[in-house]
């Protein structure tokens, strides 16, 4: 059964703006703050629903999805500003016709080996038949949140969903999908564009159902050179951030801010900013705050970057790096277009009390 989307005077208005108009590059009072996979499994009660149901069956019940998604909300209830759904970048692809598992990482049992197998995908994607139980689930969510914070939707980018396609899983070498672009470079752009299609109609759909600002996750970002960024990445990006804008205008939807996180890609943040048609760009932990915004020049929001394994070092450690990023990130003294997140996810032996004095310094430090 389709999803049946809302109209906005449905949601509760929003109470806490904060991540918005920080993302359109406004000053705020502080830095908004969220964490990448902060609804997962360093959480013991997501562990626990975890007990009873397989991963993508999470996924695919709103009412699983919306209360894991829920879960980080209330237990560091008035310290975190966004809440994103509870989802997986991979969605995609299996709306595409692609089997994948998780078991526990990512498996494809029959990934794509060659050109001629494209022929096996979906010849068109009806989101909405597809992936319509995420548009439920943000739906349903963007309700129960009664408007405490805003809700994030998201997709991967095409190369970093390509890069799965066609490896089958996780990867260190990246060895089947290079040699994808490198020995059949047309066919790999037909395909990027292809995957970047589908994510233009899913987040189009997110923001139908609900979502408030979009996040697309090119997690394999660094494993392309500058050169071959701009020849396989880059075009699928420019062309999502383009033509959800043009959609979102078309069908009267708000303007809605997009977030690119384009991890170990930081030689293309002054490009990106440039050019790339996102609000905000996220930063991993390998850049120095100060330097990142002397490369964007005030022309897109940032976020990040702490990284996350400093959530292991204890209270001192945790304290003093927040303080160090706080001060890295400001402007001329004051908090401005900087959402304070972690520089990649949140990992799964994290104590969510430590999580939780990262959100309290975060909150201490960049009130300014």
């Amino acid at each position: 059964m389709p999803h049946q989307f809302p109209t906005l005077s449905d949601f509760p208005p929003l109470k806490n703006d904060l991540l918005l108009r920080a993302a359109r590059g406004e000053k705020t009072e502080r830095a908004p703050v969220w964490i990448m996979r902060q609804a997962g499994r360093y959480l013991p009660e997501f562990r626990e629903v975890r007990k009873s149901h397989e991963f993508f069956e999470v996924c695919r019940t709103p009412d699983l999805a919306t209360e894991v998604t829920l879960q980080p909300i209330r237990r560091f209830s008035g310290l975190l500003d966004a809440s994103i759904i509870f989802s997986d970048i991979l969605v995609v692809p299996q709306a595409m016709g692609m089997e994948v598992l998780m078991t526990p990482g990512p498996d494809f049992p029959d990934p794509l080996r060659t050109p001629a197998d494209v022929d096996k995908l979906n010849k068109t994607v009806d989101v909405e038949k597809e992936l319509g139980y995420v548009f439920s689930a943000i739906t349903q969510t963007r309700m129960a949140l009664d408007g405490q914070v805003p809700l994030i939707g998201f997709c991967g980018a095409p190369w970093t969903l390509f890069a799965y396609m066609v490896e089958g899983g996780g990867t260190k070498t990246f060895q089947k999908v290079k040699t994808w672009i490198f020995k059949y470079p047309e066919e790999s752009k037909a395909l990027l564009l292809r995957i970047a299609d589908v994510c233009v109609d899913f987040l189009v759909g997110q923001v139908k159902a609900g979502a408030q600002l979009l996040q697309v996750f090119d997690s394999w970002a660094g494993e392309l050179s500058p050169h071959d960024f701009d020849l396989f990445s880059r075009p699928s990006l420019v062309h999502i951030s383009t033509n959800v804008r043009k959609r979102l205008a078309a069908e009267n939807l708000p303007s809605t801010p997009i977030t690119l996180f384009a991890k170990g890609a930081n030689y293309a943040l002054a490009s990106l900013a440039e050019s790339a048609g996102y609000d905000t760009l996220g930063l991993d932990w390998q850049i120095d705050p100060a330097e990142a915004r002397r490369l964007v020049k005030g022309k897109v929001a940032l976020q990040g970057n702490m990284d996350p394994n400093v959530l292991y070092g204890g209270r001192d450690a945790i304290e003093s790096a927040v303080k160090r990023m706080c001060e890295g990130f400001a402007v001329d003294g004051s908090t401005k277009a900087w959402i304070a997140n972690l520089g990649h996810g949140i990992t799964p032996e994290v104590n969510p009390e430590d999580a939780k004095w990262f959100f309290e310094c975060v909150q201490k430090y960049s009130r300014r």
